[in-house]
């Protein structure tokens, strides 16, 4: 009871720091909308599909997946304002969990994602996108565990370096090869063998086709419960090592 309490105590605090300054939700979404807008047009004689509903039902999962990589990833950024600003000291005095000082973080992060998912699936409807509810909250849990794990990792990093000029070429420099080998933009189905069994070892390309295969109504898919599993391994992992090295910032 007190790890859920102190969890929603810093849920609340965090929340109402980003409520105050609410653009930043509208900020998170103006690049996938350009994407969304601007270039899935594009997909359906690139695709080669038959109507503009099929290009954005492959187009979009691969959007939200984008959206909870980089809206997440990034966070540790604000830790280490607070870090400097002597938030996370003072928290040495208080009998706040530690472990609640990460969630209530991660959970705020992942609250923010969902936000921003459901505008952009809403964006989307009027250019044909249909998608059974189920279907859709699946794919959410998905994109939560996503926001959950890259949001433990980037504060861990951010805890380690402590630094805005160290953070921001180390994540860049591992987004970028997990963003090309993701299928995010365009399905790996039309790259080359090779690419296809390297990326086979990129759990954000389990993501995306899973996403993809539930807003093409089929849970039952293979790629949907071996996503499910991987994310679920690794965000445990992840946020075990960010509580840990939060245990070890606060003491």
């Amino acid at each position: 009871m007190k790890l859920a309490r102190d969890t929603w105590l810093i849920f609340q605090r965090q929340a109402l720091l980003l409520l105050r300054n609410p653009v930043w939700i509208f900020v998170g979404v103006f690049q996938p909308i350009c994407y969304l807008l601007l270039f899935a047009p594009l997909l359906k004689a690139a695709l080669r599909v038959p109507t503009n509903a099929e290009a954005y039902r492959i187009f979009v999962p691969g959007v939200l997946v984008l959206l909870a990589i980089f809206g997440t990833l990034f966070a540790g950024f604000g830790l280490i304002a607070e870090l400097r600003a002597g938030v996370i000291e003072r928290s040495r005095v208080t009998p706040v969990s530690r472990f609640a000082l990460l969630l209530g973080r991660a959970l705020r992060d992942t609250v923010t994602l969902l936000v921003q998912s459901v505008i952009i699936t809403v964006l989307a409807l009027p250019f044909g996108l249909t998608v059974r509810i189920g279907d859709l909250l699946l794919a959410y849990l998905l994109l939560g565990l996503i926001a959950l794990m890259l949001s433990s990792v980037s504060y861990a990093v951010a805890l380690k370096v402590r630094s805005e000029d160290a953070l921001a070429p180390l994540l860049n420099t591992v987004s970028q090869p997990v963003l090309l080998l993701s299928g995010i933009l365009l399905p790996l189905a039309l790259a080359p063998a090779w690419l296809r069994h390297i990326a086979d070892w990129n759990p954000f390309s389990w993501a995306v086709d899973a996403t993809r295969a539930l807003f093409a109504g089929d849970p039952g898919n293979d790629n949907v419960w071996k996503a499910l599993l991987i994310l679920g391994v690794l965000t445990a992992l992840a946020v075990v090592w960010a509580s840990r090295a939060f245990a070890r910032s606060v003491r």
